[in-house]
């Protein structure tokens, strides 16, 4: 039986808040992919782009992956573009139910201006608006293809969410 669930969707669609209540109220293990990836090479997101670019990311976040996905009753937050890897769902599906969050474009470019932490480099540009249209609209199959279950988070708050996909992972039997 699976005993994590694996947050994924594009930025600002919630993963890592849904993801901490959603531990919380489970009592498994909160893990951020993204943390684990920047504590691994010793430097930010953003750093590793600037100084070693996407290539190096992504094959850190393949590691981290691997390493996370053997783990047992955590709830995985992963980054946005960890499925343009099929290796990293293919390795998160043996122990994970995988969860799509999903949120409107308007939604997203709201939720990312008012981050804290800035906007991501590959969203670095002119027109955050369009960049996060073309992200979507090329990372939508990916996504589509990865899940198990599918949320959309637009109008909903963070408890909501997580009540919701409690609500559908006992179907799953997590």
């Amino acid at each position: 039986m699976k005993t994590n669930a694996a947050l994924i969707g594009f930025m600002g669609a919630g993963k890592t808040a849904v993801g901490k209540a959603l531990a919380e109220k489970l009592g498994k293990k909160f893990v951020e992919l993204d943390s684990l990836i920047e504590q691994k090479a010793g430097k930010s997101i953003p750093e590793i782009f600037e100084q070693d670019g996407e290539i190096a990311f992504r094959e850190l976040e393949i590691e981290v992956t691997k390493e996370v996905s053997r783990g047992k009753n955590l709830v995985i937050a992963c980054g946005g573009g960890v499925v343009l890897n099929k290796i990293n769902i293919d390795r998160l599906r043996e122990e994970s139910i995988i969860v799509y969050l999903t949120a409107s474009q308007r939604v997203i470019l709201k939720r990312m201006l008012g981050r804290k932490e800035g906007v991501r480099p590959p969203l670095k540009g002119e027109d955050l608006s369009s960049t996060i249209q073309g992200f979507l609209r090329l990372r939508k199959p990916f996504y589509e293809r990865a899940a198990d279950i599918k949320i959309d988070t637009s109008k909903l708050d963070i408890n909501a969410v997580a009540e919701k996909i409690i609500d559908m992972l006992k179907e799953e039997e997590v």
